[in-house]
């Protein structure tokens, strides 16, 4: 479905057709080359609180600092992390994805960790029905590793990978034992999926209580 149809038909569109709209979320890690990248289908019923969830773990960040996404001159978070400053957020938990949508593309920030201040270009387009039996949010693809937590933000990454890289690099020793068996060409998709299946299953139990709630009443 067209996105400027559903904007007009709006009020016509049903509870499960409205629960079962999905768009396509490209996610760049800005500043990094070669670019980090990841490409998944989410639903346009999640809360932003949600989509957090659903960046963090396809990106394979941690979740361990304050984040928030930016469109325009408005901040969403969460309300209770308001001594960074700047202007007042809204709740992240009580705006949807698809009261953003009001052109058929939608580009916002997230930014994640604001010490390390690790920002993600967000491109969110191809509004459409999802298809019947598949799970949502859905992995597309990607492209290398995301960066360890705690790092030291863009510089100390690509310092890190300098060290990493070269035997004889003063600090590679000590990079490589924080590193572990970390690579910057692989994605562990495993973890990744599974991930993203728990919070598939989670609205499927809200789809489920949703058809039964229309039936119900028909």
């Amino acid at each position: 479905m067209a996105l400027e149809g559903r904007i007009c038909n709006s009020g016509g569109m049903t509870a499960l057709h409205s629960f079962n709209e999905i768009a396509s979320m490209r996610i760049e890690l800005t500043d990094t080359a070669p670019l980090i990248w990841r490409e998944v289908d989410v639903p346009t019923s999640l809360t932003l609180r949600t989509l957090h969830e659903v960046i963090q773990v396809t990106m394979g960040w941690l979740d361990y600092h304050l984040w928030e996404f930016t469109l325009g001159d408005q901040r969403y978070g969460l309300p209770d992390n308001e001594d960074w400053g700047g202007l007042p957020r809204r709740n992240a938990a009580k705006t949807r994805l698809r009261d953003l949508l009001t052109t058929s593309r939608l580009e916002m920030v997230y930014e994640y960790d604001f010490g390390d201040g690790w920002r993600h270009r967000l491109l969110i387009n191809n509004v459409r029905q999802g298809k019947a039996g598949e799970g949502y949010p859905k992995y597309i693809a990607g492209q290398y590793a995301c960066p360890p937590e705690d790092c030291g933000g863009i510089p100390g990454f690509y310092h890190m990978l300098e060290a990493w890289a070269d035997p004889d690099h003063p600090d590679h020793d000590e990079v490589s034992a924080y590193l572990e068996d970390w690579s910057p060409n692989e994605i562990n998709e495993l973890p990744l999926r599974n991930a993203l299946n728990r919070i598939a299953n989670r609205r499927n139990a809200v789809r489920t209580r949703l058809n039964k709630t229309m039936k119900s009443s028909s």
